[in-house]
């Protein structure tokens, strides 16, 4: 599924290879046989409009959306362990699973980042991929839900996962338990709890700046989020 792996470079930290590949990614999409005419579409006008951007608008954007609490983290198991000692397991066994499909990563993010583990399914037979999206659906719900609530447009990217996956889940379906969440990025919050760097799992490049540095040092500061108990997520979903 090539629509994975420019869906992973969407979900990813905006640099200038987005600006400069976009049409080559519209091309992608065009050929895309996962997906439909419509979403192809929808997909497509979603890089033009995204393009239209600045791009150091974009990055404080995406660090002010992404990177400041954990409640929209793209650290897949930061929703469902938190920082016990079974993530730190499944990490490993996740960085297993990419060095046996011949995926070798060379970055300084985890292996349980949202556009890494989508580039290593685009590796995958459609199945696989399909099967892989499914096992994360309930976080990508989770996400699509929250990021509909801030009325970002980077919840149309969950939604398509969604359709990929073939869940039945949906973020709508999400949305009315939010009621009562509170917000974990605003100053008062921020400001209330632990200050701790994220986990040096890969190592960190020591040399970057600006909104890339405040990307790389995430959730200083950030309340404990709410975790999902996935068996109980999926408990009596058909799949298709």
């Amino acid at each position: 599924m090539n629509s994975l792996r420019i869906l992973g470079l969407l979900l990813d930290y905006p640099d200038d290879l987005l600006w400069e590949s976009q049409s080559e990614l519209l091309e992608i999409i065009s050929e895309a046989a996962e997906l439909s005419p419509e979403q192809q579409a929808a997909l497509a006008a979603y890089i033009r409009r995204f393009c239209q951007q600045d791009l150091l608008d974009a990055q404080s954007s995406y660090t002010g959306l992404f990177d400041r609490g954990r409640a929209t983290s793209l650290l897949l198991f930061e929703h469902v362990h938190g920082e016990s000692r079974d993530r730190g397991q499944a990490m490993v066994d996740l960085l297993a699973q990419y060095h046996a499909a011949g995926l070798d990563i060379d970055s300084r993010e985890l292996p349980d980042y949202l556009p890494l583990y989508l580039e290593y399914l685009s590796t995958l037979t459609a199945d696989e991929a399909r099967s892989g999206l499914n096992d994360i659906a309930p976080i990508l719900a989770l996400l699509g839900a929250r990021l509909q609530e801030r009325n970002s447009a980077y919840s149309q990217l969950f939604d398509l996962l969604l359709a990929l996956s073939g869940s039945a889940m949906a973020s709508e379906d999400v949305r009315p338990s939010l009621q009562q969440e509170a917000r974990d990025d605003t100053p008062a919050a921020l400001d209330a709890v632990w200050e701790e760097e994220q986990i040096k799992f890969l190592g960190e490049q020591s040399c970057a700046s600006g909104e890339e540095a405040a990307h790389q040092k995430r959730f200083a500061g950030a309340v404990q989020p709410q975790y999902l108990d996935l068996d109980s997520a999926n408990a009596g979903e058909a799949r298709p």
